[in-house]
């Protein structure tokens, strides 16, 4: 009896450390890899607690391998645009410009039902109001409403602002995004003149965002001069 309550204990303070390894996202947040691994995490600890004959070893072989595995795959798609699509997929815009698309919502496998509830918990009742609504990997729903519809902020008040869009991210770790540049209706020589007026290249750049209408965002590497 004290020996598997000790292997018990030994099981959950390993889950905690894989789980304290794999960052502190709350299940919502989880992207499609990290959800996956912690439900196999849940299942491997849960096993030998019902199964005495299973070594703990064994098991905690087992945790700290899927655990290691999560962290690479992690690591690899902070490097890598491709693994981090193959891995987490991609975020898709279902509505854009007040019209919902149809064919991103059956691509998604999302009901309309879906999408309104996704709204409703984000404090918006009336799809009019809405301008562009972005499918996340985690499955949360980003919103971005028109402009007649956003609480007025005290730059509103002080001055006119023009029309702004969804932002995109044109640049991500020194790698230009041809699908954030496609959706602005820009061209790649309309970035190389932002770079050129802040007078950085492309690899020192960790982000560039800009939308319709509104002032680029551009952030440095850190070291990059």
């Amino acid at each position: 009896m004290l020996t598997s309550y000790f292997k018990t204990v030994l099981l959950l303070l390993a889950v905690i450390v894989s789980i304290r390894l794999m960052g502190k996202r709350q299940i919502g947040q989880l992207q499609p890899s990290e959800l996956v691994v912690t439900i196999l995490l849940s299942q491997v600890a849960a096993t030998p607690m019902q199964e005495t004959d299973i070594p703990p070893l064994q098991t905690l072989i087992v945790i700290f391998v899927l655990t290691g595995t999560e962290i690479l795959l992690s690591a690899l798609a902070m490097k890598s645009r491709a693994v981090r699509r193959l891995v987490d997929g991609r975020a898709i815009t279902v509505i854009k410009d007040g019209e919902i698309d149809q064919r991103q919502l059956k691509r998604l496998r999302y009901t309309i039902d879906d999408v309104f509830e996704g709204l409703r918990q984000k404090d918006v009742f009336d799809l009019s109001d809405v301008n562009t609504v972005v499918a996340e990997t985690n499955g949360n729903l980003s919103v971005l409403l028109k402009e007649q519809a956003q609480t007025a902020t005290k730059a509103d008040v002080t001055q006119k602002t023009g029309k702004a869009g969804m932002p995109q991210i044109l640049i991500a770790d020194g790698r230009l995004s041809r699908g954030g540049i496609k959706a602005l209706g820009w061209k790649t020589a309309d970035v190389e003149r932002i770079l050129k007026k802040a007078g950085v290249s492309l690899k020192d750049v960790f982000l560039l965002t800009a939308a319709e209408g509104g002032k680029p965002l551009l952030v440095k590497k850190e070291g990059a001069e």
